[in-house]
């Protein structure tokens, strides 16, 4: 039985990525931006939200595009001398975590410092899930999304829900 102090769900998670050539940064995030209507993350694990959008930087040339449920994707003229952009969207999910035992049940999972300045809400870190790759979205307090591949997202929803139990 799941804790009282924690909830789970599982959603599609249309994501794109777009990411600038070696040497192009500066004019690629600039008409990147202007395409957006707005600015950039500064660092790699920062975040920005424009309306129907979360846009994360998750190395130092290459952002995502996380756009929220039902929501139209952005109309992007990305100059291939400049960058590049692919959907990544159907090989994503998204699991969305809330509770006051939050915290607990993802040290049983993941190796992420829940206290760090690097995983603050608004925070993005990426960090491996029993040897998978997946981003951790610090969304409140008490609360998180991880994008995970949607290749695992069984054994990893399993694997949360046994963890909010205490059978891991």
């Amino acid at each position: 039985m799941a804790s009282p102090d924690f909830s789970l769900s599982v959603a599609d998670c249309p994501l794109i990525q777009v990411e600038g050539w070696d040497g192009t940064l500066r004019q690629f995030e600039t008409n990147l931006s202007a395409s957006l209507g707005t600015g950039l993350p500064a660092s790699v694990g920062e975040t920005v939200r424009h309306e129907n959008l979360l846009i994360i930087r998750v190395a130092p040339r290459r952002l995502w595009l996380a756009l929220d449920d039902g929501a139209p994707a952005p109309s992007l003229a990305i100059d291939p001398d400049l960058g590049c952009s692919v959907s990544l969207g159907e090989g994503r999910v998204r699991f969305s975590l809330a509770g006051a035992d939050i915290a607990r049940v993802l040290s049983t999972c993941i190796a992420v410092d829940w206290q760090s300045p690097a995983a603050a809400p608004g925070h993005a870190v990426q960090t491996s899930f029993h040897h998978v790759p997946v981003l951790l979205l610090r969304t409140g307090e008490a609360a998180c999304d991880l994008v995970v591949p949607r290749s695992f997202a069984r054994s990893l929803s399993d694997w949360i829900a046994d963890g909010s139990t205490g059978a891991i």
